[in-house]
């Protein structure tokens, strides 16, 4: 029988399940040298965030196949590693849904109605009934940012209450929400129109900081924020001022920049902010919930079947894993460009493969283009594993094709993005094993190295106009790498892309977008 090492509490009724399959140990605290020296023994290893599975522990697992965390995050795991020598990561994604989607609701209900005011003055003997006077949420207007699987859960409940949700969310198709009695906006109106925002999304370079001054401006008079996602998505500085002004009536955070946070930060000292320390996945339900899921995943391992939430590469034979390697990064980069440079919501993702790609197994390369378009909006949750279910549960519909015939390259790998805006189609290829190239977009002939970060910035071809933008740049200290324009014809419409070595601050760009004959200037990072 296998033997399977539980090395962090678990829930009884997942060790149940492991003892179905095979041996199991339970010896939790272990420090990495303790770890390598007995980790050779076993097949299976189930942790949660205290194991620290390094690339040193995973040297000495010998015999290893499957890491399985109970949780969401595997950042205690090298990942990368363990791909490289076979063994399958999984975690449990969905195992805390509810618990989160239940604190949510809870902490808006405690902001509506005074809740912990009111109990804490209870507390010291005070009767100031009038002093906790709070609000229905009936007929108010809730704005859900992100719409995944806690949103999605959050809003039903809402809804039962009678509530009006919006939602903002790039990668929820109009029909997902319809069905959902959801009205899908644009992330202005979602803020402009709530009476209530809550926050559901990844924390990324993109969410990092996105509710700030700005967006407070934009809200309501008297608006009132929960975040049960992750801290640093609203700027701290901004939320303190809105909530003095009272242009914020209240707010509710259950995550912080850093945990522990700093109980310095006013935030904690004003009387109407409601904190939790980080309790979204803290139920006795989600807890089993999470280790009957991992423990399932072990068990359908074992008796050969599929993990469901596997965190990295499905095994591939020698000679597939030969032919589609070399184009697993250019499917994901060249996705990711289209993500960053397409308008609206994704409803299709076309996937061309012409030339010697048409006579290979390209299953592997369609999940990293789904990785490429869904992980700029949806962070590192993304994996080749999961992404054909996310993009399937959010209404993106996959379309592949292939054609023995290429016009001017051996192999062409070309996307073609659907959305409720228009459409915008990237064609990449290989120069040698390594050499990535975007070769067209958006109709323009292009030569462009997909890495790094890149200014990207149709406009009308008139002398001048690249260089009042070289300027700009080098006036920023912002030096330019490299430089393509695809256009058709001079004088008509064409598109620049400069690789440049920094990141261009959004007032650079702004100033960039306004100069005659720039129609737009987006930054995009690969």
């Amino acid at each position: 029988m296998p033997k399977i090492l539980v090395s962090d509490k678990l829930a009884q009724e997942g060790i149940d399940i492991l003892k179905r399959v095979g041996d199991v140990d339970v010896n939790t605290g272990l420090p990495e040298d303790e770890l390598c020296k007995i980790i050779g023994d076993y097949d299976a290893l189930v942790i949660r965030s205290g194991t620290q599975v390094t690339a040193k522990v995973l040297e000495s697992a010998k015999k290893l196949r499957i890491i399985g965390r109970a949780g969401v995050g595997v950042d205690n795991v090298d990942v990368s590693v363990a791909t490289e020598r076979g063994v399958i990561v999984v975690n449990s994604p969905g195992g805390n849904t509810l618990a989160a989607a239940e604190l949510t609701v809870a902490l808006l209900l405690a902001l509506a109605r005074n809740i912990p005011q009111a109990y804490a003055s209870m507390q010291k003997k005070e009767w100031n009934r009038s002093k906790y006077t709070g609000n229905e949420v009936y007929k108010k207007t809730l704005s859900v940012l992100g719409l995944g699987k806690i949103g999605q859960e959050v809003a039903k409940r809402c809804q039962s209450f009678g509530m009006n949700v919006l939602a903002y969310d790039p990668f929820i198709s109009a029909e997902i929400a319809e069905q959902m009695g959801v009205e899908l906006v644009e992330f202005e109106d979602c803020l402009k129109r709530g009476d209530y925002i809550t926050l559901h999304l990844p924390k990324n370079k993109d969410t990092l900081g996105m509710i700030g001054e700005k967006q407070f401006a934009m809200m309501k008079d008297g608006v009132r924020i929960v975040n049960c996602a992750r801290g640093g998505i609203i700027d701290d500085a901004a939320l303190i001022a809105a909530l003095k002004s009272g242009k914020c009536a209240g707010a509710a955070l259950d995550v912080y920049p850093a945990e522990p946070p700093d109980f310095a930060n006013e935030l904690f000292d004003l009387p109407n902010v409601v904190t939790t320390p980080h309790l979204g996945a803290s139920t006795e339900e989600a807890q089993t919930n999470v280790a009957i899921d991992v423990a399932e995943q072990i068990l359908d391992v074992f008796e050969g079947r599929a993990a469901r939430a596997a965190v990295n590469m499905p095994a591939l034979s020698p000679e597939v894993l030969a032919a589609v390697q070399p184009y697993l990064p250019l499917a994901e980069r060249v996705a990711s460009l289209a993500a960053q440079t397409t308008e609206g919501r994704a409803s299709q993702v076309e996937i061309r493969y012409s030339g010697e790609l048409a006579s290979i197994d390209t299953g592997a390369i369609t999940r990293s283009v789904l990785v490429g378009l869904l992980k700029p909006v949806l962070g590192e949750t993304v994996n080749p594993v999961n992404a054909p279910v996310i993009a399937k549960s959010r209404g993106i519909e996959v379309v592949e094709s292939k054609s023995p015939d290429t016009e001017d390259y051996s192999a062409l790998l070309t996307l073609k993005v659907k959305t409720d805006k228009g459409d915008n189609e990237i064609s990449g290829t290989l120069f040698g094993a390594k050499d990535m190239r975007v070769v067209r977009m958006a109709g323009y002939p292009t030569d462009i190295v997909p890495e790094g970060v890149i200014l990207v910035a149709p406009h009308l071809d008139t002398p001048g106009t690249i260089g009042q933008v070289g300027t700009i740049l080098g006036n920023a200290n912002i030096n330019i790498a490299s430089m393509n324009v695809g256009r058709k014809r001079p004088r008509e419409n064409a598109i620049m892309f400069l690789n440049v070595d920094s990141e261009i601050p959004d007032d650079i760009l702004e100033k960039i977008s306004k100069v005659n004959g720039i129609k737009s200037a987006k930054q995009v990072r690969l």
